[in-house]
């Protein structure tokens, strides 16, 4: 760098600390989802600090952040690693987010109301927006904001609390999944019969729908998982080498 570009970077504004990490957790996160940074992956520190341009201190900020969110994991003495989902972790969040999802629109139900219907008709547009962007990254954060809602109107902090609990290795699922079926985001009319049921009048309509919604997604996911565990090819792959 030049005395004179020097002198000009000294004169701009001081990037807050906190613009920092959030930049690197946006771009740590992406490159997870993106599969660049493989599941199960160490983390090395001064590479990525190299790479972002950065110290160590917002670095490990913005680890700490994709920790709490549930996409990296800190293993005593190995260092920090991506998570990495096997078939008994999928088939725990499609078990565990079938009946968290019932369970929350039984308790909003009756009170679903034109803010209600609104808000989550809002967010089912946002979505289609992310995927005919072909925004895979932005999709799967859409995907997340659609299905919190319901969790959100029901003002149940503990069911509130356990949904952000699952949400990073929820990233993690649909980011295998697309991955596997060579997808930029989730099927464009993928959410059109949840929200409809959703706003109808059949509450055993909603069952059936979530039930079968989560559980296409899950075997899909199993059997891409399966196929890394024994070295095959993902579906995607294999159609590109036919």
């Amino acid at each position: 760098m030049s005395g004179e570009q020097q002198r000009g970077a000294g004169r701009l504004a001081r990037v807050p600390k906190s613009t920092f990490r959030a930049h690197i957790a946006d771009g740590l996160r992406e490159a997870i989802l993106r599969g660049d940074i493989e599941p199960g992956s160490q983390l090395i520190e001064a590479s990525l600090a190299n790479q972002f341009g950065v110290s160590r201190g917002p670095l490990r900020e913005a680890m700490r952040q994709l920790i709490d969110e549930g996409l990296l994991v800190t293993v005593p003495y190995t260092g920090t690693h991506v998570v990495d989902l096997s078939i008994e972790d999928v088939r725990e969040i499609y078990s565990m987010r079938v009946n968290l999802e019932i369970f929350a629109f039984e308790q909003v139900w009756a009170r679903r109301d034109s803010k209600f219907r609104e808000e989550l008709v809002q967010r089912h547009n946002f979505l289609t927006e992310c995927i005919d962007a072909q925004d895979d990254a932005a999709s799967i954060s859409a995907e997340l904001q659609l299905h919190g809602f319901v969790y959100e109107a029901t003002g149940h902090k503990i069911l509130l609390k356990t949904w952000e609990s699952i949400r990073g290795r929820l990233q993690l699922y649909w980011a295998a999944h697309h991955r596997a079926h060579g997808l930029r985001g989730p099927r464009r009319d993928g959410h059109d019969e949840y929200v409809k049921t959703a706003l109808g009048d059949s509450f055993e309509a909603l069952r059936q729908e979530i039930t079968s919604h989560m559980a296409r997604g899950g075997n899909q996911t199993e059997a891409f998982l399966m196929n890394r565990a024994h070295g095959l090819p993902s579906p995607q792959a294999a159609r590109e080498r036919a």
